[in-house]
């Protein structure tokens, strides 16, 4: 089964075709030129060259390319530091022509700047980062705009949460509301929880949809606009299902909006209501580490 991401960045979209746990192609909007990407997870045992280099050839050889263009590395016990050693034979491969990009998915700021202090070229960090899930600008935005690393970040609408369809709704009441019936609103409706619950969410989805009114769009385009307004974001990628839910024009007029300084201001004066995650949660991917 294939899903598909759109990728917002810059002033242009990249759609990306997701098989199994692996991003395979991305096609740059309406270019017939293809950018090959992968994202890789290794279990955390000792990362030899061999092992490594093993495993990107697997990825050059199903995608059928002398190089790829991005890889995305991926590690999940911090208590082991093979993923230096991961690294740093990415980067040989990088020298000898087979990636041309190394970057990050679900580091956190301390494991970031280890990486960086070994001289590690990463170009990216792979993030989730909301209105509600502020906690990368607590900590690692200072850190990317000191060295030149971007935030490309996911979960940026929250599953749909971020949406029309949940505003004005009471979850509380069975069958009343739209169900969380996908792995991704379950997921996210967790992070309102633990951010400060329902209520406050309809409080922020309500001044969302002012600001998104204000300027004849919807909310899901401002709640990406913003994160994209915010120090070190290069990109977000935001979940469709082709045919039920592609979002192209809203995505689209993400790049039309702009939002003044009364828009930014009513959203920081909710999301300040908000709960640390920071320190409920942790730094960036210690959701999944926990």
């Amino acid at each position: 089964m294939t899903c598909h991401l759109v990728f917002t960045y810059g002033m242009g979209l990249l759609k990306i075709s997701m098989a199994s746990s692996s991003i395979e192609f991305v096609e740059r909007g309406h270019q017939s030129s293809w950018i090959s990407l992968t994202k890789w997870v290794p279990p955390p045992v000792k990362m030899t060259s061999s092992i490594v280099r093993e495993s990107i050839d697997v990825s050059r050889r199903r995608m059928d390319v002398p190089c790829l263009d991005m890889l995305q590395f991926h590690w999940w016990d911090y208590s082991n530091p093979g993923y230096l050693d991961a690294l740093n034979h990415l980067t040989d491969l990088k020298e000898e022509g087979k990636i041309k990009t190394v970057a990050l998915t679900n580091f956190d700021t301390e494991r970031l700047r280890i990486i960086l202090e070994n001289g590690i070229p990463v170009v990216s960090n792979q993030v989730q980062h909301s209105v509600v899930d502020m906690r990368p600008q607590q900590k690692m935005a200072e850190l990317c705009q000191l060295t030149g690393v971007k935030l490309i970040t996911y979960g940026t609408v929250m599953g749909g949460l971020l949406s029309e369809k949940f505003l004005d709704t009471n979850l509380s009441i069975p069958f009343a509301g739209p169900p969380l019936n996908t792995p991704s609103l379950q997921k996210y409706k967790r992070m309102v929880d633990a951010w400060g619950g329902w209520s406050q969410f309809q409080v922020l989805l309500q001044t969302l949809k002012r600001i998104a009114s204000k300027h004849g769009v919807s909310i899901p385009v401002v709640a990406v606009r913003y994160i994209l307004d915010q120090p070190a974001v290069a990109g977000s990628m935001i979940g469709v299902r082709l045919g039920l839910a592609e979002h192209i024009q809203d995505t689209n007029a993400i790049f039309m909006l702009s939002l003044d300084e009364d828009d930014v201001n009513s959203i920081q004066e909710v999301t300040k209501k908000g709960k640390d995650l920071l320190g409920v949660i942790g730094d960036c991917g210690d959701e999944y580490r926990r």
